[in-house]
């Protein structure tokens, strides 16, 4: 499901995979929005729904009914569903880390408080009402393919998020930041499965405290 408001003139939508905003033109009707915008309104309406549902269980059908468009837009701009998917991974990639980072500058000032801000910006994503896993740890479920451009790009983006703990590590004045960036890392994967799967959304404090004392350990 993807929730809208409206703002000077255009409707902001907030996904249920994280609490990021995703702009686009105010027309849903077809026959008024432009190309560009009927291939980001698909995009956007794909990200809701495979949030919500999966990628397998989200048939073309139930994409197009949700984004109000014809097949022949949606084979306009995209060869096959698959294409479709990763344009979606693409798209909510920037819009999640760049909520995701925005959320962490905010709660912490130095590099260690970032550290450890991670884990709460990740409770705020764990307590959201509608809270569905990380799109990314998902859809490598349903792909299992090692050759899948599709599993590519949700390991690009796990690469990514691990770089950026790595950057704060380093700025920490971690002594092997490297490693330290595994481990932290890792302590966020776990929290999010343990969210997903068990609902428990306290696991982001438990993995706060964890990441607090390797930050003890590891830093000067």
């Amino acid at each position: 499901m993807i929730y809208s408001f409206f703002k000077n003139g255009k409707r902001f939508f907030i996904t249920d995979c994280f609490p990021a905003k995703m702009e686009t033109n105010l027309y849903t009707d077809e026959a008024i929005m432009k190309q560009s915008q009927r291939r980001e309104h698909l995009i956007d309406t794909a990200i809701g729904l495979f949030c919500r549902y999966g990628y397998h269980a989200t048939g073309i059908d139930r994409i197009l009914s949700e984004a109000g468009v014809s097949k022949k837009t949606l084979y306009t701009h995209f060869r096959s569903k698959d294409e479709l998917i990763m344009a979606a991974l693409r798209k909510y990639d920037g819009l999640f880390r760049n909520e995701f980072m925005r959320q962490v500058d905010h709660l912490g000032k130095s590099p260690e408080d970032k550290l450890l801000a991670i884990f709460d910006a990740a409770g705020s994503w764990f307590t959201q009402k509608q809270f569905f896993g990380c799109m990314y740890i998902n859809v490598i479920g349903e792909y299992s393919e090692e050759d899948s451009p599709i599993r590519e790009i949700s390991k690009q983006f796990k690469r990514s998020m691990r770089d950026y703990i790595m950057e704060l590590c380093k700025q920490a004045g971690a002594e092997e930041p490297d490693a330290l960036a595994d481990q932290l890392a890792l302590i966020l994967e776990g929290a999010i499965v343990t969210a997903q799967v068990s609902q428990k959304s306290d696991s982001a404090r438990t993995a706060k405290r964890i990441a607090s004392q390797l930050l003890r350990q590891n830093l000067q």
